[in-house]
């Protein structure tokens, strides 16, 4: 059989499958509730002292919003920021990710992953199952209260994503 022909049966085959292709929707964080986000998550750590940064960032892991505490360093910012994209990227909470890199050696190699933070403090932004950005908290003594306040901030606006 010639590669010609080859290619035309192919076509043949793939077209129709083609021809019902949809173009797949995808939920937005709007830029309101990113913002709401980034001030809900440096409040709730600005109520146990901690002086944070908070970025909020879309499922492809693009900036949406961020929000400096007054006294925080300013190292707080690309941290924020790297937690997020990272949480967004893998859809997962980066403390997560940090445990399952430092136990399991099929893991490890997930720090060698450009733009990857593998701090606790990212934590997915989801509607239902959907993951739709992430929010990444930097400045707080331990990742694990990084976390906290993310989580603190998430629950704050949880009743706008659904």
């Amino acid at each position: 059989m010639s590669f010609a022909r080859l290619v035309l049966i192919s076509a043949t085959v793939a077209l129709p499958a083609l021809a019902q292709a949809q173009v797949p929707q995808e939920r937005v964080l709007p830029s309101a509730l990113a913002v709401e986000l980034a001030q809900a998550t440096v409040a709730a750590c600005a109520a146990k002292n901690f002086n944070v940064t908070a970025t909020v960032v879309d499922r492809q892991g693009v900036v949406r919003a961020m929000v400096r505490a007054d006294r925080a360093g300013p190292h707080t910012l690309e941290a924020s920021r790297a937690k997020a994209f990272t949480s967004a990227s893998a859809r997962s909470n980066t403390g997560a990710m940090a445990e399952a890199a430092a136990n399991n050696a099929g893991a490890r190699n997930l720090v060698h992953i450009s733009g990857f933070l593998l701090l606790g403090g990212g934590v997915p932004v989801k509607v239902g199952d959907d993951v739709v950005g992430a929010v990444g908290v930097g400045g707080a003594p331990g990742g694990h209260l990084d976390e906290e306040c993310a989580n603190a901030g998430l629950q704050a606006i949880a009743a706008k994503l659904k």
